[in-house]
Formats: C-alpha cells, sequence, structure tokens
C-alpha cells in the first residue's frame, strides 16, 4: 500500500477521537483544554447534539441543491441571520469559508465601482499585518509575509497601509496620536495610488491571529470610514475570526459607531460544525449589480444545506444562551488575568485583545521590543509547551510579526478553566524564554 502523508507537509500530528464542550481528547488518552477554539472557530463549543440532528435532517432530506436555488436549511439561516446583521445589510451570498468569502467580496467591490461608471477603480487597498486567505488572490492582498513563501515570484502584492498597531506605533507606544497617525497614513497610501484608481480598503477591525488581536484606537475606524465615504472607496471588513460575538459585541466593528458596505464572516457563523462562510453587502450594491446584469458566481458547495442548517442552528443557540453577552464578560476576565499575569514579565510587552480573542507579545527586549530570532520558533515552543500541560494555544504572527500566542476559547468556557489557560500559559513561556 502507498504510503500516504497526510497532512501535505509532514510533521507532527496529533490524532483527535472526541470533543465534548471545551475539550479534545486524543487517541492517546490525553484530554486538552481547547483554549484557541481550534483556529479561533469553536463558539458555542464540542459535541451540540442538537447542531448535529440540524445536520442530519438537512442531508437527510435534500443533500446537495446548487447554491441559487432556496431550501428550508437556507431561508432558516437567513431568517437567523436577521438577528445578527445590520440592517443595511441586506444582501446575502454564502460561501463555503472565509477565503472563498473574502474573494468574492473583492469581486463585488470591483463591480460594484465598473456597475456605477467607475471602471478605473481597479485596486483594492489592504494592510501590511493581515491574513484575508488562502487563494492566490488572498495570498496577494494579505500582509503575510510567511504564507508568501515560494510564490513571491508569482503573485503581485495589493498596495496596502499600516496596521494600527498601538504598542509599535512610530510615535511611541500607546502615543496619543496613534489613530490619527494610521489615519494619515492610510490617507497617504491612497494619494499615492490615485485615489480615483481605488475600488475598496479590505481590513479586519480588529486584526486576528496575524497581529495577535490588535485593536485600534477608538478615533481610527470613524475617520477611516469618513475617509471611505469622502472618496468614493468600498469599505469591506473582514470578520472572518471577529465575527459573530467573538469580541463581545455581534460584529466586532460595532466596538465603534461606523458600519462596512460589505461585511465578511466565516469561522464563528456555524462554530465548527460545517464550512461555510458569507458575504453581506448594502442594498446599493446589490442593486448596482443587478442593472447591470453582473453575475456573483456562487461556488459548487456554497451555501450548502447541511452547512446552512448548522449556521442557523448555532446562531439561534448562541441567542437563547446569550453567549455572545458572556464572551464580553468572560473576555474582560481573561484580559483581567492576562494583565495581571504578566504585568512585570520581562519578556511580554503586552497582552491585548476584546471578548473573547486575545493575545500576548514576547519580546527578547522589554525596553526596545527586539523580538527573539526568528530561528527560535519562540511561538511554536510555548504552543508545543502547553499542550504537554493539557492546554492548547493558537500560534500568531507572520513571521515579521512574531511571537504572538492568541486564545479564543469557546465562548461556553468557565473562570476556573480562563484560570487553567492563564496559568498554564506563565509556565509554557517561562520555561521557554528563561
Amino acid at each position: 500500500m502507498t504510503d500516504r502523508a497526510w497532512p501535505f507537509i509532514k510533521g507532527g500530528n496529533i490524532e483527535v477521537t472526541r470533543a465534548e464542550g471545551v475539550y479534545l481528547y486524543t487517541r492517546q488518552g490525553a484530554k486538552v483544554l481547547d483554549a484557541a477554539g481550534g483556529a479561533i472557530v469553536a463558539n458555542i463549543g464540542h459535541g451540540r447534539k442538537r447542531v448535529a440532528e440540524a445536520v442530519y435532517e438537512a442531508t437527510l432530506e435534500y443533500s446537495y441543491v446548487v447554491p441559487p436555488w432556496l431550501t428550508p436549511s437556507r431561508a432558516a439561516l437567513v431568517k437567523s441571520l436577521d438577528a445578527w446583521l445590520p440592517a443595511s445589510l441586506t444582501r446575502v451570498h454564502i460561501t463555503s469559508g472565509g477565503s472563498e468569502a473574502n474573494e468574492a467580496a473583492m469581486k463585488i467591490a470591483l463591480q460594484y465601482q465598473a456597475a456605477r461608471g467607475e471602471k478605473n477603480r481597479t485596486k483594492i487597498i489592504t494592510r501590511n499585518v493581515s491574513y484575508h486567505g488562502t487563494t492566490v488572490a488572498n495570498t496577494a492582498a494579505g500582509g503575510h509575509p510567511k504564507r508568501r513563501r515560494g510564490l513571491e515570484k508569482a503573485i503581485h502584492p495589493y498596495p496596502n497601509t499600516e496596521t494600527p498597531y498601538p504598542l509599535r506605533c512610530p510615535l511611541g507606544p500607546y502615543h496619543a496620536d496613534t489613530g490619527a497617525y494610521y489615519v494619515e497614513a492610510l490617507r497617504t497610501t491612497l494619494e499615492r495610488e490615485d485615489p480615483d484608481t481605488v475600488a475598496a480598503l479590505l481590513a479586519e477591525p480588529i486584526t486576528g491571529s496575524s497581529g495577535g488581536a490588535l485593536v485600534p484606537p477608538d478615533d481610527y475606524w470613524p475617520a477611516v470610514r469618513a475617509l471611505c465615504d469622502e472618496l468614493g472607496i468600498v469599505l469591506i471588513h473582514d470578520e472572518v475570526m471577529t465575527g459573530f460575538g467573538r469580541t463581545g459585541a455581534p460584529f466586532a466593528h460595532q466596538h465603534w459607531d461606523i458600519e462596512p458596505d460589505i461585511l465578511v464572516s466565516g469561522k464563528g457563523l456555524a462554530g465548527g460544525y460545517a464550512p461555510i462562510g458569507g458575504v453581506y453587502a448594502t442594498e446599493a450594491i446589490g442593486q448596482a449589480l443587478e442593472e447591470a446584469s453582473y453575475p456573483v458566481m456562487f461556488n459548487t458547495f456554497g451555501a450548502h444545506p447541511a452547512a446552512c442548517a448548522a449556521a442557523s442552528e448555532v446562531l439561534d443557540i448562541m441567542i437563547e444562551e446569550k453567549l455572545v453577552e458572556r464572551a464580553g464578560s468572560l473576555g474582560e476576565k481573561l484580559s483581567r488575568s492576562l494583565h495581571e499575569a504578566f504585568a512585570d514579565h520581562p519578556h511580554v510587552a503586552e497582552s491585548r485583545g476584546r471578548g473573547l480573542l486575545q493575545a500576548i507579545e514576547i519580546v527578547r527586549d522589554l525596553e526596545s521590543l527586539e523580538p527573539f530570532p526568528e530561528e527560535d520558533n519562540v511561538t511554536s515552543r510555548v504552543v508545543a509547551k502547553a499542550l504537554e500541560k493539557g492546554v492548547f494555544f493558537y500560534g500568531g504572527g507572520t513571521g515579521a510579526v512574531r511571537d504572538i500566542v492568541c486564545m479564543g476559547p469557546p465562548f461556553i468556557i468557565d473562570e476556573a478553566q480562563i484560570n487553567q489557560m492563564v496559568s498554564v500559559l506563565v509556565d509554557a513561556v517561562n520555561e521557554v524564554v528563561a
């Protein structure tokens, strides 16, 4: 028999045979606290029979149906979304994952500009610390050099601007003018590219694992929204990681008094029970594409009936159990605990985040913020050490940004388990950087 490799790039491969609540169970008998929610995905916890039954019923009744047609589970998902989406986002396009959703959002923004006669607007501006997915276009758009390795000659990176990074702002850490600095950086980028050639800005409201839960200053997003309006630029918010309650609000952009023109979701939409992503746009964008007869092409497995059934059930459970509010309150507990645990640590520059999306940044030198050499693999070693102690964290960073450890547990986690997370993380960091 052929010895086939899984995963594609060989390496340590943990075999999980069962998951329940906030725990993963391995074939070797280990019980692992899933402090990362997988890849910051699992929001309602593992092993929900109610979701499994919804998937079963949808699969039994009608299995595959082409995405533009309606099924009961698709209708149920649209109904469930009514309780979540801003009223301004009336158009819904469902994909089979976040990468596809981000690519669809970029295409829709380009088509919208063409439909309104702005055919020279062909550029998508992104940010220099970001991740938007795995396709060639997503890789070119994202500010993630580590995931471009081997592709440098084949892709043409999108023009980008600086990501708000209060700890490392060139004006100084946590400078009072940090927000204004990064807004001006965006304006400079747009002027360099010529704003009349720019279709959209694609950005995460709170930067996910690529930057490690980077929260911008409060004056940043309102000013960016105003700048996009001034220059006729579509604002796309990538909330694949932050959407559906992760940050303690239905969507991360709602921590500020703004709304995007296009909103992208993924991970938390079905909480890991099915592969699914979503693109939600304003009525003006939808009408423009209709009037121009521009298609929004579906993916073969977009809006898969079983995935829609899972997503609808997950969204309803989160409302019934008030899990967004729980993510907010427990996120404050986690944030306080991290601040207290690492307040005087000689190698932890910052703990940061919002809700149950939190991260720490490890540095070699606290005063200069010099990171450890990349070859030291600090993040991977901390994650591995914590896993030995029964807790799984999510490694973050981009290669250029590094030594980031992220946390994104299920919203059903309790305070004792949060205490365990923090205690294990402190021990793992100390053992690796001692």
